[in-house]
């Protein structure tokens, strides 16, 4: 009986490890790997996860570029920089594609700030607006 018990455990366990994701999770996750990005120093992937209708101008995509790096620049005078991003929250709607995530950023200062990204998803991919 307890070898039974055991194997019963064992089996709900991997059935929850295997679950499929959320749409809560992916989007988190998501925001937070495009924040990751521009941590990185990955200006154009960054700027690559907004969510553009038509394509944009050559010039416009350089401008959006700046400020990503100026933006970083910015955070690094003020607060010594983003040392960490968390993903605090994040709420889903599936029938209209679009979702909320709340990302915490953790400052060398030693304070934190809490972020909203609005996302939208398109052609099953999910992009900052």
């Amino acid at each position: 009986m307890r070898k039974l018990l055991i194997l019963f455990a064992a089996c709900c366990l991997a059935a929850a490890c295997t679950r499929e994701p959320q749409p809560e999770e992916i989007v988190a996750q998501t925001a937070k790997t495009y924040y990751d990005l521009l941590l990185q120093g990955k200006y154009e992937e960054f700027v690559d996860g907004r969510f553009q209708p038509d394509s944009i101008p050559a010039g416009y995509r350089e401008q959006l570029i700046t400020n990503a790096r100026m933006f970083v620049g910015q955070q690094q005078e003020e607060h010594r920089g983003i040392k960490q991003i968390r993903v605090a929250n994040a709420k889903a709607d599936t029938a209209r594609h679009t979702a909320n995530v709340f990302l915490v950023f953790a400052y060398g200062d030693s304070t934190n700030e809490e972020v909203v990204v609005p996302m939208v998803e398109r052609r099953g991919v999910w992009y900052m607006r």
